[in-house]
């Protein structure tokens, strides 16, 4: 019989209920590394705050053994999502080992929460340093950021020349040529990288993650997922969600 079923998560979820506590939301955590991967310091304190929060998670009944868990799972989601934003896969590997090995022989909670500003402050710097070195044009960083900030809106090239003042042709030409594809393509491209992390690391319903990406109806989001990756967005989850939760270290949080 699996360790987590039906009948414990129920009871865990009732738990909560009654002691009016939860973990934090999906979004909560999804800002915190998107500031990372974006080289903005604000990370530093916004992800100490969290890592402080009650809503962290009960991974263990000892407090050290705990914080240890905790800054594991959250230096994975750190890498994963340094790596995304364009850092070379091995420095991040190379740092995140170094990191865990470090914490690994912390002997009290205040030398975790230090090697952990430490951290999110290394990452953070170092995706604020790729940033400094994009080889994009002021107009379409701005129109990257735009997208980024709004795949929950109706975007169109009329709405972003208007945000970086262009002409709507001369900037979906500069985009095109910069980046080697249509404003289009990229916005769904965004689109699918948000839809994967919420299927992966969430269990928000296909239905309201096209629904948040703003997307016509599901039947076309699962249309452009499939086109995308293969497979159904449901068939991705059943494939990959519980991989996902393993690695990022995540599952534990469930387990407890």
């Amino acid at each position: 019989m699996p360790y987590v079923n039906d009948k414990s998560l129920y009871y865990q979820q009732f738990l909560r209920r009654e002691n009016c506590t939860r973990h934090h939301k999906y979004d909560e955590e999804l800002h915190m590394y998107n500031l990372i991967r974006e080289g903005n310091m604000d990370a530093v304190e916004v992800s100490k705050n969290l890592f402080l929060s009650e809503l962290c998670g009960h991974l263990s009944n000892t407090p050290l053994k705990n914080y240890k868990y905790l800054f594991i799972a959250s230096i994975t989601l750190t890498t994963r999502f340094s790596i995304e934003g364009g850092m070379d896969e091995e420095d991040a590997y190379t740092a995140s080992d170094l990191y865990i090995q470090r914490v690994d022989s912390c002997q009290d909670v205040e030398s975790i929460v230090q090697l952990y500003e430490d951290m999110i402050s290394f990452f953070t710097s170092q995706m604020s340093e790729i940033h400094k070195r994009s080889p994009y044009s002021k107009p379409i960083l701005a129109c990257m950021d735009y997208i980024y900030y709004h795949l929950h809106e109706k975007l169109s090239i009329t709405l972003l020349a208007r945000e970086v003042r262009l002409n709507p042709n001369y900037l979906s030409g500069l985009f095109k040529k910069e980046t080697g594809m249509s404003i289009s393509q990229y916005i769904t491209d965004r689109r699918m990288q948000a839809a994967k992390n919420m299927l992966l690391y969430s269990d928000t319903p296909q239905a309201e993650i096209a629904s948040i990406l703003a997307f016509n109806s599901q039947s076309h989001f699962i249309q452009v997922f499939q086109k995308t990756y293969g497979m159904t967005p449901k068939k991705y989850r059943e494939r990959y969600f519980e991989s996902a939760f393993q690695r990022s270290g995540l599952s534990e949080r469930y387990h407890s």
